[in-house]
């Protein structure tokens, strides 16, 4: 018999009603491993701020337009930005208000 040091059977029970399934968990792994990563994480916070193409990410954050349209395809992918085309130029911005919001709660947490 399971001995529980702070919950009962029932709690036991209405926690695990709550918790996600394994698919979703896995889910929520490879959305969340998009912002391990630095250079997404500073392309996320631009984009938090204003919409943006490569050009001005590069030219902002000092990273050559390579590195920047591989993370910016990861970050599509994973469906966090999107983009609009304006002629010739792509212009990429955070495809969720929660996604940014998300940054900006961070940053603020983290920046004091």
């Amino acid at each position: 018999m399971e001995k529980f040091i702070k919950i009962n059977e029932r709690s036991k029970f209405e926690v695990q009603k709550i918790m996600p399934d394994d698919e979703v968990v896995d889910k929520l792994a490879v959305y969340f491993q998009s912002f391990s990563d630095q250079t997404r994480l500073k392309i996320l916070s631009c984009l938090s701020i204003m919409d943006m193409c490569v050009n001005d990410l590069s030219l902002v954050l000092g990273i050559n337009q390579t590195t920047i349209s591989h993370q910016l395809k990861t970050l599509k992918d994973q469906n966090l930005v999107d983009y609009k085309r304006e002629g010739k130029i792509l212009v990429y911005r955070i495809k969720s208000q929660d996604v940014g919001e998300m940054m900006t709660y961070a940053v603020r947490r983290f920046a004091t």
